[in-house]
């Protein structure tokens, strides 16, 4: 297979751009002219695919009336997620492949030199993904690293609170600015923004569809770490994302905390499943008391099957953004 060249070296990298839409009038006029610029000296911009999710906005409009960019456009006609999306663009990608392909969120925006930055990180040996640090439109941090699943994690968190246990080295999320001013390995990051090795698109396969939305980048990150890859986490590549909202909606606030306890099962097994489900019980029984509003749906849905997220909306029903958090 062919190794990523190295930017700088006079043999520049060739990266596609697969963008995942769902309604996203109002941010992808933004998202692709960050990516128009993103085509430095250093990176060959081979082409855009939008991936759309039967959007009922302007989204289709607007992707189809770039003409300074390589854009296509592939409609799926429902919303299928935002794995089915990768695929589906990844699938659509012209011959020959690339040497990557950045998956992008609709409302992400790079900063410059971000792509160049990320290009530089797949050289690293082993390295089959590489995340940028990612900043509210305020510019302030927006926690991007992620420690592996684990009860205990999931035990202080519901006790204790996610800073805490982050404090404590235990927490899934990572909050404090400290690690991510640090270039280094991860064993997840959230997947609004990843440049992924063609060798590793290759090597892994397909994205699971079945998760929807939320922890589909978490299980394909992990499996390519049990496949011998390494996600590379790079805090000088910087990218904007305006951010999902699983913490406003109820559904999906469910769908998250279902399929974090989906993937820990397969993983783990069906007796320490059933032991991270109910710290994540805890967990949103305690904030539920405490008023958040979304904790008590998502409980509801790990313990009754029928109040389960089984789809995503369909517009016109619903117009909400398809955002990873």
């Amino acid at each position: 297979m062919s190794e990523v060249s190295v930017p700088g070296t006079g043999v520049r990298p060739r990266v596609a751009v697969v963008v995942v839409t769902y309604n996203s009038a109002d941010v992808l006029e933004s998202c692709l002219a960050s990516v128009r610029h993103a085509g430095a000296a250093e990176v060959v911009l081979t082409e855009v695919v939008v991936v759309d999710n039967d959007s009922r906005d302007e989204t289709l409009a607007l992707a189809d009336g770039i003409a300074d960019l390589p854009v296509r456009v592939v409609r799926l006609g429902a919303n299928l997620g935002y794995a089915a999306g990768i695929n589906a663009g990844v699938a659509a990608l012209s011959a020959p492949h690339p040497d990557a392909v950045l998956v992008l969120n609709p409302d992400c925006r790079l900063l410059p030199g971000a792509l160049e930055t990320l290009a530089r990180g797949l050289v690293r040996p082993g390295v089959g993904v590489v995340a940028p640090r990612l900043v509210n439109l305020d510019g302030s941090l927006q926690p991007t690293l992620r420690r592996r699943p684990s009860l205990t994690g999931a035990v202080v968190e519901s006790l204790l609170g996610g800073h805490l246990a982050d404090r404590l080295g235990v927490g899934e999320m990572v909050f404090r600015e400290a690690p991510h001013r640090r270039a280094a390995r991860a064993s997840w990051v959230t997947g609004a923004a990843l440049l992924v090795s063609w060798r590793l698109v290759e090597a892994a396969g397909p994205w699971d569809e079945a998760f929807l939305l939320y922890s589909e980048e978490t299980e394909y990150l992990l499996r390519a770490a049990d496949l011998g890859w390494t996600t590379w986490y790079e805090p000088h590549a910087v990218i904007e994302h305006r951010g999902g909202d699983y913490d406003v909606r109820p559904d999906m606030a469910a769908l998250l905390s279902v399929n974090k306890v989906t993937l820990f099962q397969r993983r783990h097994g069906v007796v320490r499943g059933l032991a991270y489900r109910l710290a994540l019980v805890a967990g949103l029984s305690i904030r539920s008391l405490a008023g958040v509003a979304t904790a008590r749906p998502a409980c509801a849905a790990l313990l009754l099957p029928s109040r389960r997220v089984t789809s995503l909306p369909q517009a016109p029903r619903l117009s909400a953004k398809l955002s990873k958090p």
